[in-house]
């Protein structure tokens, strides 16, 4: 079993980018993590409150609480009470840091030739998807 280590808000300066990027890394490295991470990013902005995830991913409140801790934890989720639910969401900042990162060396410090998307800006990634659906 993987353990992520806190990593403290950005701000902070205390945390290398290395470590962030590894909590990052390790936090969507758990299958059941990086199912409820895919989910609550297809519900960007608006989230989603703990029963409709657990509902979705037919996990247990006390087991899925746990993983959404992990990816709180690793900057890629926050979770804002709203009345008696907290709603998580994606957060996107935290995402684009960690891809930044993974890609910030390629191709020799030019990351636009790796081609992660297109003159339109679609990531190549979804045009795959979309032809492989017949769309």
């Amino acid at each position: 079993m993987a353990t992520v280590a806190h990593v403290p808000p950005s701000d902070c300066g205390e945390v290398s980018d290395n470590e962030r990027a590894l909590a990052g890394l390790a936090a969507l490295g758990q299958p059941s993590r990086l199912e409820i991470f895919r989910l609550i990013m297809r519900h960007a902005p608006e989230g989603l409150h703990a029963k409709a995830i657990s509902d979705t991913v037919n996990m247990p409140h006390n087991t899925l609480s746990s993983h959404l801790a992990i990816l709180v934890r690793a900057g890629l989720v926050t979770g804002k009470r709203q009345g008696r639910f907290i709603i998580y969401r994606a957060n996107i900042e935290g995402m684009r840091r960690l891809v930044s990162f993974l890609v910030m060396d390629c191709c020799q410090g030019a990351p636009e030739l790796c081609r992660f998307s297109s003159d339109d800006g679609t990531p190549d990634a979804a045009k795959g998807r979309k032809r492989a659906q017949g769309a």
